[in-house]
Formats: structure tokens, C-alpha cells, sequence
């Protein structure tokens, strides 16, 4: 049964067997908002929200940076840019996957922050069922759903167009996963990064 996020929560990436957790999926479900037109009626206005990790070393350098515009580096792989966002309801599928191999990350890896940002820079508040989850699996298949991230029903994001949502960090030699749950006001990648550095998060 997955776990509900909450700020400052710190899980193990261990499955009911014992086994390590090593193959992980962050997979990001939103949908278009709905406005009302002049005349009656209703049309869908696009909404780009856009998941990203950013691989620290020990000291806190950046190593990669996996967005929309780079969809590849060692051990990471992203679906792609989803620019509008389920028009036809919640379809149950994420939007944006980023698929993590913790083996395969760079040596020098001790840090994964996972942070989402609204590209066009609408307020959380009003994107229906906007979510993360982590679970094992691919984009296409979900295995065992282990977290979960409403974004949609949490009002501490109200009035954010990014959030910083945690981190995957090395200790005595495993991976681990802390959640942060920072909601920022800012919406441009580059921000939602230094804010990472600046604050050691």
C-alpha cells in the first residue's frame, strides 16, 4: 500500500521482501483546467507541468540535470515533454516519467532531488488532480506503487507554481529516500536548482 508524503517523512527503498528498491519510477499526473466560455459551454486551457531530477555529488555539485531538454544521463531516463495534461479527465496514467537506476548512477552520486515546476506558470491550486507518485515498475507499467505525493488537495501549495518534492540520498552505502515538500513561488527551473544549492536541502 503506497505512502502518503509528508514533509520532512524519510522512507526506506525496501521491498516486503527485503530486497533493495533499485529500478524507480517518479511519474507526474495532472489535468487540463476547464474554463467557462462567454456563451456557455466550457474549453480546456494546457497546462506544461515539468518533472526534473538534479544529481548532486558529496559536495553538492552539480553532476546532471534530467528535464524536457535533456532526457537522458547515467542511470536516468525521462518520457518526455507533456505540454497540456489530461483534457478528457484523469485517465490514471502519469503524465512525465523519469525512470531512476540507483546502480546505475555516476560513482560520485549522493544526492537525486526531484523537483516539478508549472512551465507556464499557473498556481497549483488550480490544476485538477495534479500528483506524484514513486513506484517500481516502467512508464508504461506500474509494479508496485510505494509513495505518493497529492499536490492537487494539499493547500500548503496553494499559491506555488513549483514545489521541490525530496530527495533520494546515499547513506552507509544505501539509498534512501527523504521527502522535502517545499512549495516555491517560483516556476523556472533554474530557480527551483540554486534553491536546492542555496538551502543544502
Amino acid at each position: 500500500m503506497a505512502i502518503n508524503l509528508q514533509k520532512g517523512q524519510r522512507i526506506n527503498l525496501e521491498k516486503d521482501n527485503g530486497s533493495k528498491l533499485n529500478d524507480i519510477c517518479i511519474g507526474v499526473n495532472w489535468g487540463a483546467i476547464e474554463k467557462k466560455g462567454f456563451f456557455g459551454g466550457s474549453k480546456k486551457e494546457a497546462v506544461d507541468l515539468d518533472a526534473s531530477v538534479a544529481v548532486f555529488d558529496a559536495q553538492k555539485k552539480l553532476i546532471s540535470l534530467v528535464y524536457f531538454g535533456e532526457l537522458t544521463a547515467p542511470g536516468i531516463r525521462h518520457s518526455g515533454d507533456d505540454r497540456t495534461g489530461d483534457v478528457d479527465g484523469d485517465d490514471g496514467l502519469d503524465n512525465e516519467v523519469i525512470q531512476v537506476k540507483l546502480s546505475e548512477l555516476p560513482k560520485t552520486a549522493e544526492q537525486v532531488v526531484v523537483v516539478l515546476n508549472s512551465y507556464k506558470g499557473h498556481d497549483f491550486k488550480v490544476i485538477p488532480f495534479a500528483s506524484i507518485r514513486l513506484y517500481e515498475g516502467t512508464p508504461s507499467r506500474v509494479d508496485s506503487e510505494f509513495a505518493r505525493y497529492d499536490l492537487a488537495n494539499d493547500a500548503t501549495f496553494h499559491g506555488s507554481k513549483g514545489m521541490i518534492l525530496g530527495k533520494f540520498y546515499l547513506k552507509g552505502g544505501e539509498w534512501k529516500f527523504a521527502t522535502i515538500g517545499a512549495p516555491v513561488s517560483e516556476h523556472r527551473l533554474e530557480a527551483l536548482v540554486q534553491r536546492v544549492v542555496a538551502e543544502q536541502l
